[in-house]
């Protein structure tokens, strides 16, 4: 492994809130390699191609059509990208399969049924499988000839998933568990060849099966009638004495749990991902609208008010890519570092997920609500037209309302991002004591507004260390203040969680920008530079706002006004005039009518 590498690994999960990351270390979608443009391209064709002239067939569910789609996928290769090839996978690294899960975002609901496939269908036998377990089903699922599913929500558990109910027990004859219970929410449930399905084992025991169809005992409900994601099967699963041979138990008895959460950190991750694709493919459409679409004798896309929106969507999406791929290739070379160390590649890869959770939820969050924000501005921008069925975004709007919701919810992953965090700084892992005690320190000094750094950017970087000093001094102070009670200041997490997303992302797009200068110069970068002085500019906002939600939750009198002193002056930037770098960035654009940055 060259320095670079060792440097970018050397950054540890959640520590990017205390250490300046180095621009030249962080991976940025311009370092695609040529066979990584290449499997994009073809994601993106194969949407286009295969799966966008027929999505009304897909959303009226036609028998068999979902199931005969993914097949094709997995004749493509598309299915088994990062699986290991001793299984038929192709063995790729994780940035490419990330890279696939954003170049098939943009397939409404063919993309839930093929990252759920690829995801939580298959990695659970592929990582926590025996020897035997992996040779039988994972060549199966590599190709699409199986089709994979996840049973754990149940109709009282959802975001509590270890209150699950139903129940397996061990035959007389000790060959088989007999599984009892019901599933809701099944994606890909109505047609899938095996399921990953939790139970507990005498009432106590959370523990995985894999269970086939056909398995005596096993039958799946109607399909649900959905707002959104039509054409995607959800459905309830029974088990009714259930049959699931001894063999078919996955990992440890007992250790369901950490199957269940390891895999959702890789899922939050490839969501973002694919809520990008989703994202880049109806602005697409809102922009080519914006350029076509006539009122008062000129297109709409002349008009400030649509600029506007046009470039807040590219901004969010730029941003949201910076982050997304900058924390996929900490997993990488993570997942490079363990095997390199040892670990058989499901634990090194598992591992690399758990490393970074915090990272997993932020880039949750992000995703979907950019996501979110993408499709609402987009049926206002195609106006009276974005309402009606006819054109594509109103699908767009209601398949993108879902991504907030599963992989645990957006509150779930924002009060994780805090809780994770505080975790790790207990356990040892993560100092934030040190720097937090410094940002107290600084609070009772005199401030020092000179900055000696001369170098390019040096005041968007002070701006990054300002809201990291915000982060550090608003938990501090919540932390010693509300103690053991934290937890329960449900708002006052989810404030710090908000900061941090924001400050994780403007830095991101900073390294970003820094990167791509040092490159190729400032003047073929001048849009990218506008894309990132406007976030940060409107992230300080933002962060300043949760900042003092917080603050005013827990602290009073002198304590809480020398706090918002310092919130103040941490969340202070220079005047920027954010409609003219909005304009340009539309102006952009427009002429090109798609997402060009």
């Amino acid at each position: 492994m060259g320095a670079e590498t060792q440097n970018a690994a050397a950054l540890k999960g959640g520590e990017w809130l205390i250490k300046e990351s180095n621009p030249f270390d962080t991976f940025i979608p311009e370092d695609f390699d040529e066979e990584q443009k290449m499997v994009m391209e073809m994601c993106e064709q194969f949407v286009s191609a295969e799966v966008i002239p027929i999505m009304d067939r897909i959303d009226k569910m036609e028998p068999g059509l979902m199931p005969s789609l993914m097949e094709k996928a997995g004749e493509q290769g598309l299915l088994s990208t990062s699986f290991p090839e001793a299984y038929g996978g192709l063995g790729k690294d994780f940035i490419t399969s990330t890279i696939v899960n954003e170049g098939l975002g943009g397939g409404y609901s063919f993309s839930v049924a093929v990252a759920a496939h690829t995801g939580i269908g298959s990695l659970p036998i592929l990582y926590f499988g025996t020897e035997e377990q992996k040779q039988k089903y994972i060549p199966k699922l590599a190709t699409g000839e199986w089709k994979g599913a996840y049973g754990l929500t149940e109709p009282n558990s959802g975001s509590d998933a270890l209150s699950a109910k139903t129940t397996a027990k061990l035959s007389d004859d000790g060959k088989y568990y007999i599984l009892n219970g019901q599933k809701c929410w099944i994606t890909n449930g109505g047609f899938a060849d095996v399921y990953t399905v939790f139970a507990k084992i005498d009432g106590d025991k959370f523990t995985g099966f894999i269970v086939e169809r056909g398995f005596e005992g096993f039958t799946n409900g109607p399909e649900e009638h959905k707002m959104g994601i039509k054409g995607s099967s959800t459905v309830q699963l029974y088990f009714q004495d259930c049959k699931v041979p001894v063999e078919n138990v996955l990992g440890e008895i007992g250790k369901g749990h950490i199957i269940a959460f390891n895999i959702l950190n890789i899922g939050r991750l490839k969501l973002d991902a694919a809520a990008l694709g989703g994202a880049k493919r109806a602005f697409n459409a809102s922009v080519e609208y914006a350029a076509t679409r006539e009122q008062f004798k000129q297109p709409i896309a002349n008009f400030g008010a649509i600029k506007h929106k046009l470039a807040e969507m590219a901004i969010r999406m730029w941003v949201a890519e910076s982050g997304l791929y900058r924390a996929a290739k900490w997993i990488d070379n993570k997942e490079h570092e363990l095997e390199a160390a040892g670990e058989p590649f499901n634990k090194a890869l598992l591992g690399a997920a758990e490393e970074y959770a915090i990272e997993c939820a932020m880039l949750k969050v992000f995703g979907s609500e950019t996501l979110s924000f993408v499709v609402d501005e987009g049926v206002q921008i195609h106006g009276g037209n974005g309402f009606s069925d006819e054109y594509p975004i109103s699908r767009a709007y209601r398949d993108s309302r879902i991504n907030r919701i599963y992989e645990g919810t957006n509150e779930i992953n924002r009060l994780l991002t805090l809780d994770m965090t505080l975790k790790r700084a207990m356990k040892g892992k993560l100092d934030l004591m040190t720097p937090a005690m410094a940002v107290s320190k600084e609070l009772m000094s005199i401030p020092d507004f000179s900055n000696d750094d001369e170098t390019p950017f040096a005041k968007e970087k002070k701006y990054i260390i300002n809201f990291k000093k915000a982060i550090l001094m608003t938990a501090g102070a919540a932390v010693q203040k509300l103690m053991m009670n934290l937890d329960k200041e449900q708002e006052i997490l989810m404030n710090i969680a908000d900061m941090a997303i924001e400050t994780y992302h403007a830095e991101s797009a900073l390294l970003r920008v820094m990167k791509l200068v040092d490159k190729t110069g400032e003047a073929a970068n001048a849009s990218q530079i506008d894309i990132m002085r406007t976030y940060m500019y409107d992230a300080a906002d933002r962060i300043n706002k949760a900042g003092k939600d917080a603050l005013n939750s827990f602290a009073e009198g002198d304590e809480l006004r020398m706090m918002h002193i310092g919130l103040k002056r941490f969340t202070k930037v220079e005047p920027f005039n954010t409609k003219d770098a909005r304009r340009k960035i539309a102006d952009k654009l427009i002429a090109e009518k798609k997402y060009i940055f």
